[in-house]
């Protein structure tokens, strides 16, 4: 099994942009797909940016044009790059990835857009 470590979150000011990293203790090319949830203050979790392992991505309407979802299977690593961030960005952000019969999951990162 693969543990999932995210990383970049924090505070920034709106308009601003962060990156987010999601290093695999493994290989994450067998993981067919990777994405990024977000879990918002008193909301659900929503599925925000995914990537296969052919590259095909997909985004909420919300973040498209703002934020842009990589993976570097060597590096073992998924980035989601935000950019234009706003207040209603806001909230608990975690890897996750689905392949191979497993459901992998990283305990979350912070990111706080507020002025």
């Amino acid at each position: 099994q693969v543990q999932l470590v995210e990383s970049g979150g924090g505070l920034v000011h709106p308009g601003g942009s962060l990156r987010l990293s999601c290093a695999g203790s493994g290989s994450i090319s067998s993981i067919y797909v990777m994405g990024w949830y977000r879990r918002a203050p008193g909301k659900q979790r929503e599925l925000v940016a995914a990537i296969t392992s052919g590259t095909i991505t997909n985004y909420v309407d919300s973040v498209k044009g703002r934020f842009t979802i990589s993976r570097d299977n060597a590096k073992n690593t998924v980035y989601l790059q935000m950019n234009s961030l706003k207040p209603e960005d806001t909230g608990v952000y975690y890897c996750n990835g689905v392949g191979g019969g497993y459901d992998y999951w990283g305990q979350g990162t912070q990111v706080t857009v507020s002025s």
